[in-house]
């Protein structure tokens, strides 16, 4: 079946899109990349879901006016990407995450409960289906969250299947605007039972905020790393902001933008200059530092072992010098990508999106409770053809 996955991150920089050929089940599964790109969001758009993502108020038709918008565009990128190719079968969108809030704990005098998570992704999947005239499953992270999880990482399961390795243990770190993990111990492919999966913090996110902050817009990120490589990072100033809540917390975890996104950044330069850390790619260089020590010690706090190998994807994969920090902190444990292991690190996350959706589309669970903290396994998404949806 060829499959379409479309996702934009938490970097809002513009939408992945791959094509792939699936076969096989959950078990036996194949995918084959036929094509893949990133078609940028216009300005005002990626404008308007930073604003909307940043806090800022809209009125319900704004917010409902920017959601088609969204959709537009994903639609747009699928067919674009397919010109040129046989038509899709299926397309998996994700779609842009403007919100997220974890479950959490509520306790009064009378009763305690536990609160459900909350994630809105804007792009609505029957706007897709009716503009490409393609099947399309979106809302991936509903079931999951009425099942009383986090709603994310949801890629885990794929990871297990198409990753994992019988003789060695494997963490996969995503990098995009926030990290997530992967560990995959070593023995059959696919043993859920023991595949373990959390965010780890910032990823690129800090660092895209602040690169736009010092230069007043001129430059969105620091290609390579190689501004922050000509700095030296303070680890005092590291090990102060490791203690914020979120790295001490135990998984099952995730996080967004609403922790660690423009208003980190203010108390992150607020701090920096109270340690005199006033040149700029000493700043970038400690928060590239912050990213890097952030995911080791999400590994040695509460992984049950340290990996034989790490496999890097998504966008921070190309950051040189966050990989070379990362090598540093991890010695001997060797940093690659999964392009080394037969998966493309760059869309790896799309092509994730659209396993999801073929499973969805055969009945097959999608989630990994002891990843997201849900009761149960669910199937992931809302399926919608020709503008109806089936749920």
């Amino acid at each position: 079946m060829r499959v379409i996955g479309l996702i934009s991150g938490t970097s809002v920089d513009g939408i992945d899109a791959v094509m792939v050929e699936i076969d096989g089940d959950a078990q036996k599964l194949h995918v084959r990349v036929i094509a893949a790109e990133t078609y940028p969001y216009s300005v005002d758009l990626q404008s308007e879901i930073l604003a909307v993502a940043g806090g800022s108020a809209m009125t319900m038709l704004e917010l409902a006016e920017l959601d088609d918008a969204i959709a537009e565009a994903f639609a747009i990128a699928a067919g674009t990407l397919q010109a040129g190719n046989a038509k899709a079968e299926l397309i998996g969108s994700h779609g842009q995450t403007v919100y997220h809030r974890p479950p959490s704990f509520i306790a009064d005098r009378q009763s305690s409960s536990t609160q459900l998570g909350y994630s809105m992704q804007l792009g609505r999947g029957e706007a897709i289906a009716s503009r490409t005239g393609i099947t399309t499953v979106s809302n991936f992270r509903k079931a999951d969250l009425a099942a009383g999880g986090q709603g994310a990482p949801l890629v885990p399961r794929v990871d297990a299947y198409l990753l994992g390795n019988p003789k060695v243990s494997r963490c996969i770190q995503n990098i995009g605007g926030i990290g997530n993990l992967t560990y995959l111990p070593a023995g059959p492919v696919g043993q859920l039972e023991k595949v373990c999966g959390w965010d780890t913090g910032p990823g690129n996110m800090l660092l895209d905020l602040a690169v736009q902050q010092l230069t007043g817009g001129a430059l969105t990120y620091d290609r390579d790393g190689a501004w922050a490589a000509r700095g030296t990072p303070c680890s005092a100033l590291v090990n102060q902001w490791l203690k914020y809540s979120f790295f001490q917390q135990a998984p099952p975890k995730s996080t967004g933008r609403e922790e660690f996104g423009s208003d980190f950044l203010q108390r992150c330069l607020t701090d920096a200059k109270e340690h005199d850390l006033i040149k700029e790619e000493d700043i970038l260089a400690t928060l590239t530092e912050l990213t890097a020590a952030s995911i080791v010690q999400n590994y040695r706090e509460y992984l049950p072992q340290m990996p034989e190998e790490v496999l890097l994807c998504g966008g921070g994969s190309r950051n040189l010098y966050l990989r070379q920090r990362l090598q540093k902190q991890l010695g001997a444990v060797p940093v690659l990508t999964t392009d080394e292991a037969g998966l493309n690190a760059e869309y790896k996350e799309a092509i994730a999106f659209a396993v999801l959706a073929y499973w969805r589309y055969h009945g097959i669970a999608g989630n990994v409770p002891r990843v997201t903290g849900a009761m149960r396994e669910m199937l992931l998404g809302e399926i919608h053809i020709g503008g109806c949806s089936v749920t």
